[in-house]
Order: structure tokens, then sequence, then C-alpha cells
């Protein structure tokens, strides 16, 4: 009687763990689906997509100081020709000065434009290091280009799988409308957030480019070397990139989709995928009673 029970509690637990894991990926599916498009370009827009990483923030506010700065070496050198033609044309100036030579002059455009980089350098080098210098990874992925379309590989899960450009009449079945066309997938990469995420960067055949505007990253895949790139999403939803070197005809159809979820939905997607695409499953603990 004693075993009856243990084996009908057994089978009810597996059962319920069945009906649980069913429940959690359609759980993670929808909640893949209701993600907000964050970062996608615009028609006919001038700015920046929304920054969504602390590197893309600082590099945004980078190109703004560069904006000012050049601005104003540009109005500052009209301003001076346009005195020079005014106070020194032909009909107001009748005799040209003959000097050759003017120390204070010489000395002030040999400095002012050293000190203008070395203020460039200042501001710029700090946020160089930083996109240089790969943090220990939260989650390690690596991203190949073909020619043309990724491929992906979750190394701590022997996950890996391909993502192509969806076609029109694809994408409504994949949750998308008409105005992800060029830039949805068929499977996207998905990381937590408030992760450091590290990608590794390499190609099968030519040399493609991993890029996502709203993080501020972008890594050239060279065939026979390993690049490497990372990041950390402060925000959930979906961002969407492009292959950014030329590598053939159909550079223009080779998207990224990067959809950014909370712990617990990363770690049901990754249950779920594993399980589609044979990877290897998290380890887990079973208790002996």
């Amino acid at each position: 009687m004693v075993l009856t029970h243990r084996i009908l509690g057994a089978a009810t637990a597996g059962i319920a763990a069945l009906f649980g894991a069913a429940a959690s990926a359609q759980d993670s599916a929808q909640a893949l689906a209701d993600l907000e498009i964050v970062g996608r370009p615009i028609d006919g827009g001038i700015g920046f997509q929304p920054a969504a990483t602390e590197l893309a923030v600082e590099l945004q506010s980078l190109d703004g100081a560069l904006l000012i700065l050049i601005t104003a070496i540009t109005l500052f050198v009209t301003a001076l020709l346009a005195w020079c033609v005014v106070r020194y044309n032909s009909k107001v100036n009748k005799v040209p000065a003959r000097f050759t030579h003017h120390t204070t002059i010489e000395i002030v455009w040999t400095l002012a434009p050293v000190i203008i980089l070395v203020v460039l350098a200042a501001i710029s080098l700090p946020i160089l290091f930083k996109q240089q210098e790969i943090p220990e990874a939260d989650v390690t992925i690596k991203a190949t280009g073909y020619q043309w379309y990724w491929g992906y590989e979750y190394p701590e899960h022997d996950l890996a799988y391909e993502a192509f450009m969806l076609e029109r009449d694809e994408l409504e079945e994949y949750g998308y409308t008409q105005d992800e066309y060029l830039l949805a997938t068929s499977m996207p990469v998905v990381v937590p957030v408030n992760k450091v995420v590290v990608v590794q960067v390499t190609a099968a055949d030519v040399i493609h480019s991993w890029t996502i505007p709203a993080f501020g990253v972008k890594q050239d895949g060279v065939p026979g070397r390993l690049a490497e790139l990372w990041f950390e999403a402060k925000r959930e939803g979906v961002y969407f990139g492009q292959c950014s070197e030329l590598c053939g005809k159909n550079h223009a159809f080779m998207p990224i989709t990067v959809k950014v979820v909370s712990q617990e939905v990363y770690d049901a997607w990754i249950a779920d995928t594993v399980k589609e695409f044979a990877g290897t499953p998290d380890v887990l603990t079973v208790a002996s009673n």
C-alpha cells in the first residue's frame, strides 16, 4: 500500500511537472511576444535610438559634446573668413601688408588645435577603453556571421540555432507587423535585463559586423578570428540591428533581433529552447526521500 501511494505520488508529481513546464513555456513565449519594440530605425528620423545601455548613454553624450565643439569651431573659422574678406579685400585694402611672420598668431594657431585634441582625447578615450575592457560575463553568446544570416550559440547550454530574416508573409506568424519587415528574424537573441552579456563575434565566410545601435555596440566578425563586445541592457524590450559591414549581394537582408527580458522569462526561454534544439539543460538537484 505504501509503495502504491509512493508510485501514485511520483506519477502525480511527474504529470504536474509536465503541465507546469508546458505552462511555463507558454508563459515565456507570451512574455516574449508582448515585449515593447524599443530600439528600431524610424523612417525620416535624424536622432539616435533610445539608449538602453550605459555604453549607449555615454556614446550619445559624447556625440552631443562633439557636436557643440565642432559647431563652435566652424562658426569661429567662418567668422574669421568673413572678417578677412570684408576687411582685406582689394577695394578696401589698397596697399596689402608685406610682412611674412607673426609670432603670436603662429603660436596661437599651433596651440589651439593641440588643446582641442587633448580635450577630445580626455572625453573620448575613457569611453573607448570602457567598450574594449570586457567585464566578467553573466551570459556569453557566440554570434557567427554567414552569407546572409546569423548563427548563435549559448555555450553554457550547448544551445545553437540560426536566425533568418522574416519575409512579409511570415511576420504575423512570429508576432510582428509589416512595419518590422527587414528588421525581424525567425529567432531572436534573448538576454536577461541588468546582466552583463558578452558576445563573441566571428564569421564563417566574409567579414560581417554585429551591431545594435540602442546598445552602442558594433563589432566586426572576421573569419578565423574571435572578437568580443559587451553590454548590459537596462530596459526590457525588442531591439533591432543590422549587419554593418558590406558582405555581398544580400547584405541588406541580414538583420539582428535582440529581446531583453526578465531573469525569470530568460530562464524559461532557455529551458524551452534547449528542449527544442537539443541543447544541454541546467543541472537539477533531485532530493532523495
